[in-house]
Parts: structure tokens; sequence; C-alpha cells
């Protein structure tokens, strides 16, 4: 199954990082002022799609969906649901969070949206890696120096953390109280999160 990468505008300082996450045969979705990566991420678009309020219309060759500026979906959250529309199943999202709280914030709930209609969603920014635990365990490897668990809709119960400097059994944590923050992968291991009921933000920090 090919994947959708969207490409938004928030900065990215480590091109060559980011850009190790695009494979060939992706599909690519630069959102609006998302254009200003094209040459840093080196990621031939496949799709175009903003409201061009933030970043000129480059009138390429490449497709382009042109949105009105006044509109409920963002440029790209819009680029999401047209990929949906497409039958893309799996989403890398670059260049969307930093900056604008507001932006990010709005961006991060994308993860949420995708896994509740099935979808598979992972945000990289300069500084992570993000994505939802509900359903299916996640894992992070030693090579990360830290990851926190955070919780950004209501209750999440049964929480279960192996292999970590701070362990968790069958634990809950909620909105109001988050201390899932900076865990450790135990050297040389594998740490496995996952969680009963409810959903977690997993943040893998680089």
């Amino acid at each position: 199954m090919k994947r959708c990468i969207i490409i938004g505008g928030a900065g990215i300082s480590d091109y060559q990082r980011t850009g190790s996450y695009i494979k060939d045969g992706d599909y690519v979705i630069y959102c609006d002022s998302g254009l200003k990566h094209l040459s840093g991420l080196r990621a031939g678009p496949s799709l175009i799609v903003g409201d061009f309020d933030s970043h000129e219309n480059p009138r390429l060759q490449t497709e382009t969906i042109v949105l009105p500026t006044e509109k409920d979906d963002t440029d790209t959250y819009y680029a999401v649901k047209e990929a949906i529309r497409r039958g893309f199943d799996d989403f890398l999202l670059l260049g969307v969070s930093g900056g604008r709280l507001d932006h990010t914030l709005g961006n991060v709930s994308i993860l949420l949206y995708l896994d509740s209609i099935g979808k598979s969603g992972l945000l990289i920014d300069d500084h992570s890696e993000m994505e939802i635990v509900s359903s299916s365990p996640k894992e992070i490897k030693s090579d990360f120096s830290f990851f926190s668990l955070i919780n950004i809709t209501g209750t999440a119960r049964g929480v279960t953390v192996e292999n970590a400097k701070y362990p968790l059994k069958d634990a809950e944590i909620t909105c109001e109280y988050q201390y899932g923050i900076s865990n450790e992968v135990l050297p040389g291991m594998v740490s496995r999160v996952s969680v009963a009921e409810g959903k977690l933000l997993l943040i893998r920090v680089f």
C-alpha cells in the first residue's frame, strides 16, 4: 500500500533527517507554504493543495487544488481528507508542528482523526516522532533519548509500559494529570506501550 506524505509550512531545520523518512513511491502532497520545503526535502509533489494565502501558487504542471481562504478545514486537514478519498491508509505528516500553537494542536488532532477511522498516522518534527497509541501496542527503540505519553482525549485506562525506566502496569492517565513525560528505554531493550481503553499521544524524542 502506498503511503501519503503531507507537508505543511511549519519550520524544518534538519532536512537530512526529515527527508530520510521519505521513500521512493510515496505520494507527496504539499500544502500551501509547505512548498517552501520543496528544495530542502528534494521530494517532488504529487499534488499541491492550498488557498495560497501564505505562499504564491507556483503554477507547476503538478495537479493543484486551489481552496477558498474562508473554510472550515485548514489546508493540511483538507489534504488529509483528499488523500483518504483517494484511497490512502498510511500517512506521514511533516512540517506541521512548531511555530503557532493553534496550528500545531490542530495538526496533532489529525492523528486522532486518522486513528478513529482506522488509518495509520505518524508526525515528524525537528524534535520527535508522534503517533497515537490505542488498540495496537507501540514500540520505542533505545536510540531515542526519551519518550512521553500524553493524554489528549478523555481518560486512558489500562496503560502498560514495559522495558522502561519508569514502567507502568494497568495505570490510568487523565488529561488533568500528565505524569507520563520523559521516560527512557532501558539500555539495549525495546519499550512497549499499550492501552486497554482510550488513547494516548506517544512522543519519541530524538
